[in-house]
């Protein structure tokens, strides 16, 4: 007899039948826990990592990030994450993430902590001195230019579209020509 996979089946399906071992249709106790974001907060973002952008449902208790997992609602992941995103989680709970900006002046050999409002006022102002001094408001024909050839600036995969146009509208602003995306790159 030659024992194909449908002959296997109807076999193994006669056996167990016969021997009383099978499925139980009885209801059967379970013990599970309470789901840990049962009463939390959900929010839908987008994986910071690579220019993909994958959804994901953030689900935060008491302002802390509990939990974050694919969303199940996004045309571009449909629930399903890489390793990277499956480890966002991490991101965000981790004793080791810097919390506090740190700053190493030119030529020092150690870091040292700073306040957000100094660290935002130094970025600033390194901004403005660049841009000043490279900023050009005409060319060589003497055309109205108003640019600055002395930053670039290389965008983000985590940003939506309203996200990308402040920023976009932001550089022109500074008057940047040298503006590129992560996801060209």
């Amino acid at each position: 007899m030659r024992i194909t996979r449908r002959v296997f089946l109807k076999i193994s399906g006669t056996v167990l039948a016969a021997s009383g071992i099978g499925i139980s249709i009885k209801p059967v106790a379970t013990y599970a826990k309470t789901l840990k974001i049962r009463y939390a907060k959900e929010t839908t973002t987008t994986c910071p990592y690579c220019s993909v952008g994958c959804g994901i449902i953030v689900s935060t208790a008491e302002g802390k990030v509990i939990n974050t997992e694919g969303d199940p609602n996004s045309p571009i992941n449909a629930g399903a994450l890489c390793s990277k995103g499956s480890s966002l989680y991490q991101m965000n709970v981790n004793v080791n993430r810097l919390d506090k900006p740190l700053y190493r002046a030119p030529y020092a050999t150690e870091w040292k902590e700073v306040s957000w409002e100094w660290a935002l006022d130094k970025m600033a102002k390194n901004v403005k001195k660049s841009r000043d001094s490279s900023f050009l408001a005409t060319n060589a024909e003497g055309q109205t230019v108003n640019r600055t050839e002395g930053i670039a600036s290389v965008g983000s995969a985590a940003l939506d579209n309203e996200e990308c146009f402040l920023y976009q509208k932001f550089l022109r602003g500074l008057g940047l020509v040298y503006i590129e995306h992560q996801a060209r790159i």
